[in-house]
């Protein structure tokens, strides 16, 4: 293991831990100290501390590095729909079907596996396992995703998605005909408790969650809507959208079982838009409804008449 020391001079003085040691070793960002020191990797005078301790002069601080852990998944070369890609940052356009990131059991096939043969570097700060992978989709969702090369680009984005700066449009289409055009649902989401694997709107253990829509086109007995998201929680579009009674077609989870047939819900992440971490530009990319997305609201149309 890698030890380094380090001591606390005037002009961090009161400068949360994490904070003081990211300045120390610019190479580090603050969510790999934070979780360091939540390992007992850092030591402030041979003691262990908070991630909140703040820093005093004279302070001895010494940070054990830890190895790297290897990662399970390995590199597959993929055809990736690439949308952009700099030193910094790649946003890709993920096909409905396709995992995200490895799993127990699930560690071949998923985006993380091409991403991982595309890219020599990846940021590291969400563990072995999820590599780069910033904010991620349902696999039943296609759509775009962004994703960081490397630890300074990853919290800028992430501090982004806090701030709520990121710019996220998704095309979906629902049971039901929404007589409004506009609408916010503004409903808290947690874990379902009769079911683990499902998330619900609830006021327990539950996180702000908040979703505008907009009316696209109505159709007989469906509605083609487009929803920004302002908060990003498990399966929120999905969960909302059940909520106020217009649940996502196709979708196995939320939605009723007489369908349309689809593999999985009609949710496509088209537009993505965030202040690049490197040069503090806006940049938004859009990507069209998938080809089957697109069939299906033809064959609704011709319904319709």
């Amino acid at each position: 293991m890698d030890k380094r020391l380090y001591s606390i001079d005037e002009t961090l003085k009161g400068v949360r831990i994490d904070k003081a040691l990211s300045t120390l070793n610019e190479e580090w960002s603050r969510t790999q100290v934070q979780q360091w020191i939540k390992d007992d990797h850092v030591l402030v005078n041979g003691l262990a501390i908070k991630t909140n301790y703040k820093s005093i002069p004279g302070d001895t601080i010494e940070v054990t590095i830890p190895e790297l852990e290897e990662l399970d998944a390995v590199a597959e070369e993929m055809d990736l729909d690439i949308y952009y890609e700099d030193a910094d940052v790649l946003v890709v356009n993920k096909p409905s079907g396709m995992v995200v990131h490895p799993a127990p059991g699930h560690i071949s096939g998923t985006l993380v596996n091409g991403l991982m043969a595309h890219c020599k570097d990846l940021s590291g700060i969400n563990g072995v396992m999820r590599p780069g992978i910033v904010h991620r989709i349902d696999k039943d969702t296609s759509g775009l995703l962004m994703v960081a090369k490397n630890d300074m680009a990853h919290e800028k984005l992430v501090q982004q998605l806090v701030d709520k700066t990121v710019t996220r449009k998704y095309q979906a289409i629902v049971h039901g005909v929404i007589p409004h055009d506009f609408g916010t649902i503004d409903a808290p989401i947690g874990r379902d408790k009769k079911d683990r694997q499902s998330m619900t709107v609830t006021d327990s253990n539950s996180k702000s969650a908040v979703t505008h829509f907009r009316v696209i086109e109505r159709f007989n007995a469906f509605t083609l809507v487009e929803c920004q998201l302002e908060t990003g929680r498990t399966h929120q579009i999905r969960v909302h959208m059940k909520y106020i009674g217009f649940p996502l077609a196709g979708d196995p989870k939320y939605g009723p079982k007489k369908t349309l047939k689809l593999d999985g819900q009609a949710l496509h992440a088209g537009l993505l838009g965030f202040i690049h971490p490197r040069t503090n530009e806006y940049i938004e990319f859009e990507a069209p409804i998938p080809e089957e997305f697109e069939q299906l609201i033809e064959q609704l149309r011709r319904s319709k008449d």
